[in-house]
């Protein structure tokens, strides 16, 4: 018998800090949906007690409130998996506003199917978000300054490309040439429009009372930005928690040298997740377009901050390897209705500025103090 056997048994606190009690209370602490949470909490309590009367919780100001909503959480997607693998892409908003002017030149300027436009534009996204990995990968810059260089080089090209060739920087005619186009059909129109029909026709919500629409119902159907934002929320819910992708991606972001020790594919995690950030942007561009009818330059002006902000409400840890995709839609709910909600109750739009500092502050403190939490500083 060895020595160590000999010696009396080692207390379970001492032998594997794994199995350690931990209360329920500090489990809900270190939760990344968390701050979602109760954010949630409090700005529906807010918006219920001072602007219930508004029409904010009507059928029209639900859907109002829930259209900016997904707008952010398409975006906030993409950002938390890259944030999770642990780099940032502030290029986000200007490849919202470059994928769109993309699709209508090829389209509507050049005259080619709107399908193959579509697709086209996807492949060089996809292309330029890879291109962003790469060069982070291979330099070792950080990917703050990588994708801030991106952020001015697509912003360049989408005022250039349209001012060059069409000599303005909004491009219209979308509809027009979308018109019948298989592809087109994902990403503008209406889902469920039979639905909201029965419900207006049993006075469950309101119909218009005059005009060319009496008798139809305010709400026409469920936008397809909304079932666009609901797929890649599940889809980057399992993906995270549910898969051995999932796993890499925390690793990656969490201590990279040490996965890759592990045989983690570092490299090629932080590169696709670059480019899955590119293609909720483009996404986002593609209803874009499709919802206003036209393109623009200036679109997606700095979308990149807000999804980033939403993904650090939703509980993401700025320094990678912790974070949570619902805990990002939480966020991007809050901001959602908190942009609404102000309208409805009367307050200064202006505000909601403020609202985003105070907010973004109140999150990093608070991701702060779980992150001592989680690795025993207090």
């Amino acid at each position: 018998m060895t020595e160590a056997t000999q010696g009396s048994a080692p207390t379970p606190d001492a032998a594997d800090e794994r199995v350690k009690e931990i209360s329920g209370f500090r489990k809900a602490l270190i939760r990344p949906e968390l701050g979602g949470i109760v954010g949630t909490v409090a700005v529906f309590t807010f918006f219920i007690l001072f602007a219930f009367d508004s029409g904010m919780f009507a059928a029209q100001g639900v859907m109002n409130w829930s259209i900016v909503s997904a707008q952010f959480m398409i975006i906030a997607v993409g950002a938390c998996l890259l944030m999770i693998a642990g780099e940032f892409d502030l290029s986000v908003g200007s490849m919202i506003g470059f994928a769109g002017m993309i699709t209508a030149i090829m389209s509507v300027t050049m005259g080619m199917p709107m399908w193959v436009a579509i697709l086209l534009t996807f492949a060089i996204c996809l292309a330029i978000g890879a291109l962003n990995g790469f060069i982070v990968i291979r330099t070792g810059l950080p990917s703050f300054i990588v994708t801030l260089a991106f952020l001015f080089i697509l912003r360049g090209f989408t005022i250039y490309l349209p001012q060059t060739i069409e000599n303005k920087t909004i491009i219209g005619g979308i509809r027009e040439a979308a018109e019948g186009d298989w592809l087109a059909g994902l990403f503008g129109g209406n889902v469920g429009e039979w639905f909201f029909v029965w419900l207006g026709n049993n006075g469950l919500i309101q119909t218009f009372e005059r005009g060319s629409r009496a008798g139809q119902p305010v709400v026409d159907g469920i936008p397809a930005l909304i079932v666009w934002a609901i797929i890649l929320v599940i889809f980057g819910h399992i993906l995270l928690t549910r898969t051995r992708f999932g796993n890499w991606i925390f690793a990656a972001g969490g201590d990279a040298e040490s996965a890759r020790n592990s045989g983690v594919p570092v490299n090629r995690v932080k590169i696709l997740m670059f480019m899955f950030t590119a293609f909720c942007a483009t996404v986002f561009a593609m209803c874009q377009i499709f919802e206003f009818g036209s393109a623009g330059a200036d679109r997606g002006l700095l979308k990149e901050f807000e999804a980033i902000i939403a993904v650090v409400i939703g509980g993401a840890l700025l320094t990678g390897g912790y974070g949570s995709v619902l805990g990002a839609a939480l966020g991007a709910l809050i901001f959602g209705v908190v942009q609404q909600g102000l309208f409805f109750a009367g307050v200064e739009s202006s505000l909601f500025r403020v609202f985003l500092g105070v907010i973004l502050l109140g999150a990093v403190i608070l991701n702060t103090y779980i992150r001592r939490m989680i690795t025993g500083e207090r």
